[in-house]
C-alpha cells in the first residue's frame, strides 16, 4: 500500500496534476462523486438557524443536499416558511434553499411517505419509500426525479416488488438501496441491492444473500465509505452470503465483485425485548475516515453487558471477531439515528439522559441528562457537553451533516429551545 503521507511532500504543480485527474476520472462516471456526511472541524452550535421552514404534521425520516438545495422526505403533507406566513401543500417531498430557507417549487404526486433520499446527477434527487406510483406512473418503492420540475427521469427504472426502500446512499456509479423488498426488477435481492445510478439496473455482481431464520429479512439502514470500499449494513438477518452476521454485516466493495468481509460481531446475537426478536439496531454511520462505524439501537431493556438501547462503536480494521471499542447506554430508551462528523458522534431518538448503564428509564450513577439528541466523543463514547435538548416524541429519523451544519429531521416541533417544526440545522459558526 502506497504511504500517504508522502503526499504531504508534493510539489504544488503535482497536487495541481492530481486535483484535475481525480474530476477528469469522476466525470468518465458521468457525474462527480457524491459526499457522505462531511467531516466537519468542530461541533455545531447549540442554536438552530432561523430560516429553516417548518413541516406542519407527519415526520421527517429523510434529508440530503443537492448543490446548494435541501430535499427534505417524510409522511408530511403540509410546510410553511420560515416565518410562518406562507403555507405551502407538499405532500411527503419539500425542497428548499440552503441559506435562507425559500421552498422551491420542486413537487411529485406520490402516493406514499419518502423514507430515504441520497443526491443524484445533473440537478437529480433519488427517493426511496414506501410508494407504488410517481406522477401517476408505477414505481414502487424508488425513483429519480429532476429536481426543477419533479419529473420522473424516464432511463431509470428501478422498482421493487413491494415493502418500504428505507436507506440508499450513492457512490460513484452505483446506488445502494435497503429495505424491506425482496425482489428489485424482477431479480431476488432479500433487503439490499447495488444499482447502476443512470438506469437503475440490478448488479449481477453484487448479491448480498441476507437471510433471517424464520422470517424475512430487512435492511434498516446501511453506510458507505466515502471511498465505496466498505458497505456496512444492520437490520433484521441472521446470515449474509451464507454466513452467520447477525443484525451488522460489512461488505467489501473495493473490487468489481462485491464480497463479504471476513470482519464480524456478535455482539448483537444477545436478544433485547421479545418485540424486537427479530431486530432490534435501527441507525449506522461510517466516520468520514472510514476508520469505524457507529451502530444505535433500541431494545426495550438496560443492562451494563447488553447492547439494548445503546450506541455502541466498531473498528474495522482487521479481520475475525470483533467486540465494541465503547458502549454508551441511555437506559432504556431507543436511539434511532446516528452521525459521525469527526469531532462528535452525534445519536438522537427519544432517550432522555446518556452515559447510563446503571439507569432503567431513570439516571443511574454518572447518568448526564441529555433530551432527545447527544453528541459523544468519539474516542470515548463518553456525552460531550453539547446539550441543545429536542422535544423527544418518537425521536430523531435522520440527521445529514454538511459543510455549514448539521440537519435534524423528527416528529416534533421543539429544538434547542425554540420552535423548529420537524426540521432543523445546527450551525458551524
Amino acid at each position: 500500500m502506497p504511504d500517504v503521507n508522502k503526499s504531504t511532500h508534493s510539489s504544488p504543480a503535482l497536487r495541481r496534476l492530481l486535483g484535475i485527474f481525480t474530476v477528469v476520472a469522476a466525470l468518465l462516471v458521468g457525474v462527480l462523486p457524491a459526499h457522505a456526511d462531511r467531516e466537519q472541524p468542530r461541533v455545531v452550535s447549540e442554536h438552530p438557524v432561523d430560516w429553516t421552514p417548518h413541516l406542519l404534521d407527519g415526520t421527517v425520516y429523510a434529508i440530503t443536499t443537492v448543490g446548494d438545495t435541501v430535499v427534505v422526505g417524510g409522511s408530511f403533507t403540509a410546510a410553511t416558511d420560515a416565518a410562518r406566513r406562507v403555507r405551502y401543500d407538499r405532500q411527503y417531498l419539500l425542497a428548499f434553499r440552503a441559506g435562507d430557507g425559500r421552498v422551491s417549487r420542486f413537487q411529485a404526486r406520490l402516493d406514499g411517505p419518502v423514507h430515504a433520499l441520497a443526491p443524484g446527477p445533473d440537478g437529480t434527487v433519488y427517493v426511496g419509500g414506501s410508494f407504488q406510483t410517481v406522477n401517476g406512473e408505477r414505481q414502487r418503492g424508488v425513483t429519480q426525479l429532476r429536481l426543477d420540475t419533479g419529473e420522473r427521469v424516464p432511463q431509470f427504472r428501478a422498482s421493487v416488488n413491494w415493502g418500504t426502500v428505507r436507506s440508499m446512499v450513492r457512490r460513484e456509479q452505483h446506488l445502494y438501496i435497503g429495505g424491506t423488498f425482496s425482489t428489485v426488477n424482477g431479480e431476488p435481492r432479500a433487503g439490499l441491492a447495488r444499482l447502476h445510478y443512470g438506469n437503475g439496473a440490478l448488479d449481477p455482481a453484487f448479491d448480498p444473500q441476507l437471510a433471517l431464520a424464520g422470517g424475512r429479512a430487512a435492511v434498516h439502514e446501511l453506510a458507505v465509505t466515502e471511498d465505496g470500499r466498505r458497505l456496512v449494513v444492520v437490520g433484521a438477518f441472521s446470515h449474509a452470503a451464507g454466513a452467520r452476521r447477525a443484525q451488522v454485516a460489512l461488505f467489501d466493495t473495493s473490487g468489481r465483485e462485491a464480497r463479504l468481509s471476513e470482519w464480524y460481531t456478535d455482539a448483537y446475537e444477545r436478544p433485547c425485548a421479545r418485540v424486537f426478536r427479530n431486530s432490534y439496531v435501527r441507525g449506522v454511520d461510517f466516520a468520514p475516515d472510514g476508520s469505524y462505524f457507529v451502530v444505535v439501537t433500541t431494545g426495550g431493556r438496560s443492562h451494563p453487558d447488553e447492547l439494548c438501547d445503546t450506541a455502541a462503536r466498531f473498528d474495522v480494521t482487521g479481520t475475525g471477531r470483533h467486540g465494541p471499542a465503547w458502549v454508551n447506554h441511555t437506559g432504556g430508551h431507543s436511539l434511532y439515528s446516528v452521525a459521525i462528523t469527526g469531532p462528535a458522534v452525534y445519536v438522537g431518538g427519544h432517550e432522555r439522559w446518556h452515559d447510563n448503564p446503571h439507569g432503567w428509564k431513570a439516571p443511574g450513577p454518572g447518568a448526564v441528562p441529555r433530551e432527545g439528541i447527544a453528541a459523544l466523543h468519539p474516542e470515548t463514547g463518553k456525552a460531550l457537553p453539547w446539550n441543545p435538548g429536542r422535544a423527544r416524541g418518537v425521536g430523531v429519523q435522520d440527521f445529514h451533516a454538511t459543510e455549514d451544519g448539521l440537519y435534524v429531521g423528527s416528529d416534533t416541533t421543539r429544538l434547542g429551545g425554540v420552535y423548529r417544526g420537524r426540521l432543523g440545522m445546527f450551525p458551524l459558526d
